[in-house]
């Protein structure tokens, strides 16, 4: 229990930046955010820098790179750069062949444009398989929108899907500030990093070695900003790899310090192990865990039995094995209440939350998915808001009251369905597996 004390005391000497009370605002629907960053684009004055996994060549990608090129054309002297994770905006949707990655949609629309501005590929390791830019954040002037989400019709509920997620506003020149120049000194300034929306005769795709010094210049990469240690505030944190990981870090203690109860959102349900067993811990401690995890049918790689498998459509099936693992090994508390598994489905529509609030006292927003992959491979990020007065508890509460209206408690883990229970590609791709032994291995990288 002392460890506990100890990595309490840490967090609450872990310096932020200070906020006023006012300074945060929840928006709780995709159509809310997308709204918002419309509106906040049209509105700029100095600078706009977005970084998200993906714009997308759809309607909702498309509006919002129009959105910047307005911005651009009433003021030529606005500073914007989209950042972009560089493989995954070469290539097409899984399943789709050919030459249609979402750069030439940049290439085009900056080739008309009378003001064109960068949109960069980051490459974070030299295959798309082994690492992605994950780092997230809409910094538009004074201002952060923090989501989980990237740019495309169902993140934005363009048309009749959605994909849940968080979104957070925190109007704070320090914090944006902090941000904006970290993506300037530590990203775009790098070698490593190319402008996907250039001419194809000008076309400077990154050499391999550039990649792997990136990679670790990367990994001792940080915010920098004016600190303090007292009262309302929020610590900005990033990650890349295992070692000195100061986002994984910090998840680790935020469990481990929490005296009363956690509140857990994860779209795909595979913790490291460092992570499951701090959860573990906790429970044995007799503290309480909510845990929201979305159905398998609402992941993003889900394939309803109607339409044509693939293998990657094995994906949720694995996350629900290892979701049924765990409340197996942990059913005596579900029994007791402590441990409560919320299950999201709501219709055709998919559930991309992440964060952990500790005691309704700190509160991390985050892009990662709490699992081995963002552990170890991807670029991460999240801010972790201490509430020092308690002014933003009921704010928090009503979010989480809104993220459980589309859940389902489990009772037992036996709910859970058994591999015998899939459809039979899924039980072919799925005991494939395991006779190759190559479980191990695909909880790491997916």
């Amino acid at each position: 229990m002392a460890t506990h004390f100890k990595e309490d005391a840490l967090l609450d000497k872990l310096g932020g930046i200070a906020l006023n009370a006012d300074a945060v605002s929840w928006l709780l629907k995709p159509k809310d955010f997308k709204q918002a960053l419309l509106t906040k684009i049209a509105s700029a004055t100095s600078s706009i820098y977005i970084a998200a996994l993906y714009v997308e060549d759809d309607e909702a990608g498309r509006e919002v790179l129009q959105a910047l090129l307005d911005a651009k054309n009433q003021n030529p002297q606005l500073d914007i750069k989209v950042l972009v994770d560089y493989h995954r905006a070469r290539r097409g949707l899984i399943g789709q062949k050919g030459d249609s990655g979402n750069y030439i949609l940049y290439r085009q629309l900056m080739d008309q444009a009378s003001h064109p501005f960068d949109i960069v590929g980051v490459p974070v390791k030299s295959r798309e398989f082994m690492g992605v830019l994950h780092l997230k954040g809409f910094i538009i002037d004074d201002t952060v929108i923090y989501s989980g989400a990237s740019i495309n019709n169902i993140y934005l509920h363009e048309q009749e899907k959605y994909r849940f997620d968080r979104y957070h506003v925190i109007d704070c020149p320090e914090l944006a500030r902090s941000m904006r120049d970290m993506i300037k000194l530590d990203i775009v300034s790098d070698p490593a990093v190319s402008v996907l929306s250039q001419a194809a005769d000008n076309e400077d795709n990154p050499e391999k070695n550039d990649v792997k010094s990136f990679k670790h210049r990367l990994s001792q990469a940080r915010y920098q900003y004016t600190s303090t240690t007292v009262g309302n505030r929020v610590t900005p944190l990033m990650g890349l790899g295992r070692k000195n990981n100061e986002l994984n870090d910090t998840i680790v203690k935020l469990v481990d310090s929490s005296t009363k109860e956690l509140f857990i959102c994860t779209p795909y349900f595979n913790p490291p192990t460092i992570l499951t067993r701090a959860l573990a811990r906790h429970l044995r401690d007799g503290k309480k865990i909510d845990i929201v995890v979305g159905d398998k049918t609402a992941n993003d790689f889900y394939i309803p039995p109607d339409q044509d498998f693939s293998t990657i459509g094995a994906l949720p099936y694995m996350y629900e094995q290892s979701l049924r693992k765990f409340a197996k090994n942990q059913q005596w508390a579900i029994e007791n209440g402590q441990l409560n598994i919320h299950l999201w489905k709501d219709g055709i529509n998919s559930f991309h939350l992440k964060g952990i609030s500790a005691d309704n006292r700190k509160h991390l927003i985050t892009g990662s998915n709490l699992n081995p992959r963002a552990w170890a491979l991807d670029l991460e990020n999240g801010l972790l808001l201490h509430d020092e007065s308690g002014c933003w508890k009921e704010s928090f509460i009503q979010e989480q009251q809104y993220i459980l209206l589309h859940t389902e408690r489990l009772f037992h883990y036996s709910q859970i369905d058994t591999l015998q229970k899939y459809p039979k590609p899924v039980k072919k791709i799925m005991n494939r597996i395991r006779r190759l032994k190559a479980d191990f291995l695909l909880r790491r990288i997916l």
